[in-house]
């Protein structure tokens, strides 16, 4: 487990970081013009619907951009480690910030598809990404 300062829970985004326990990437979509929302908030910037709620996505992206970092910031982070936005599949403009894990930070690159993994910290799961083997 990577050593991390753990998010603020509220009503809006409660789903992202709980939906893990069940393996499920939640993200924020407008039931009016079915826009996907993120960060998570109780609207939708596009249409102004206020119809808008989580709903599991398929954990599926590819990596926008991304950095090798080789400084620990919080006591016990290990480094190198992999900070990168990862664009879902469903739509390519929600673009999630994460760690990339379960490959060498050198292997990481630009448009690597990648597919959601959760880590349980406390009562939170945190989305994580690694590449797709298959």
């Amino acid at each position: 487990m990577i050593a991390r300062t753990l998010p603020a829970i509220d009503r809006d985004n409660e789903a992202y970081w709980t939906w893990g326990r069940e393996g499920k990437l939640a993200i924020h979509r407008c039931a009016s013009c079915e826009y996907f929302v993120h960060p998570p908030v109780p609207f939708c910037p596009r249409c102004e619907s206020r119809d808008v709620a989580p709903q599991a996505v398929s954990g599926r992206g590819r990596v926008v951009t991304f950095t090798i970092n080789h400084k620990p910031w919080v006591p016990d982070l290990v480094d190198p480690y992999v900070l990168a936005l990862v664009a879902i599949a469903e739509q390519d403009d929600v673009r999630l910030a994460c760690n990339i894990v379960e490959c060498a930070p050198e292997a990481v690159d630009f448009d690597m598809e990648v597919e959601v993994v959760f880590e349980q910290a406390e009562d939170l799961w945190i989305p994580l990404f690694r590449p797709v083997t298959a």
